[in-house]
């Protein structure tokens, strides 16, 4: 990509900030226009019995310290950014799968001193309590926030008909991207998603070999796309 080429930040916010800073250092031009909007809920949480934490969002630790204020249950996380975020929390036994679903699972389930509370979205991505307890692991899981899909500004959807790189971070945000580009001509776009999983709802509404995916599910890997 040429330098100072625009990129869609499409994540919920706080998060989008963040990462336009890192696409901003890396010399390209950051639109934050985000897909998704984050709303925490109101959950009531029971932590009796709660031997671990287990979050799969830094949106996940932000809307449980809102409920709570118990920092001492170790907690596993599935990336770095979601344990830094559990750092910056004030937890302070913090392990990071650094890796996807699957992989917090199998360090969960090789780790956890008891019964886990699993902490997240709504509509999760993937079901870690339910895998957790097809290990034999004693786990239940609260909703604590949820994502809202939004729609982009007008001045952002007429930038569709211009070379454009859109970052991706979820499955969702890919589902509603999905939306906007169905019967829109993209000929200029280009995708860069988190994952295969990202990725996966965009088959059929954009150009063929428009769309790469990022080697391992971290945002530094993605961000190395910028360059590919």
């Amino acid at each position: 990509m040429d330098e100072g080429a625009p990129v869609w930040i499409t994540r919920a916010r706080p998060g989008a900030l963040a990462t336009a800073e890192r696409v901003a250092a890396l010399g390209f031009t950051p639109i934050i226009e985000p897909l998704l909007a984050v709303a925490f809920l109101d959950a009531e949480l029971d932590l009796s019995h709660v031997a671990a934490l287990a979050f799969t969002s830094a949106n996940g630790v932000e809307a449980f310290v809102r409920l709570s204020a118990e920092r001492s249950p170790p907690v596993f996380a599935v990336g770095r950014a979601t344990a830094k975020a559990a750092q910056d929390a004030g937890f302070v036994s913090v392990s990071s799968a650094d890796g996807d679903v699957e992989d917090l699972c199998d360090l969960i389930a090789a780790g956890a001193p008891g019964p886990v509370l699993w902490a997240g979205a709504r509509e999760p991505a993937g079901d870690l309590v339910g895998m957790l307890r097809g290990r034999g692991v004693m786990a239940r899981g609260v909703s604590v926030y949820e994502t809202i899909e939004r729609l982009p500004s007008a001045e952002m959807l007429a930038r569709l008909g211009a070379p454009l790189t859109v970052l991706l971070h979820s499955p969702r945000a890919g589902r509603a991207l999905a939306k906007l580009l169905d019967g829109r001509s993209t000929p200029g776009l280009r995708v860069l998603c988190l994952s295969e999983a990202v990725a996966s709802p965009l088959a059929g509404f954009v150009e063929p070999g428009s769309v790469a995916c990022a080697p391992r599910p971290d945002e530094s890997a993605l961000l190395d796309l910028l360059n590919g």
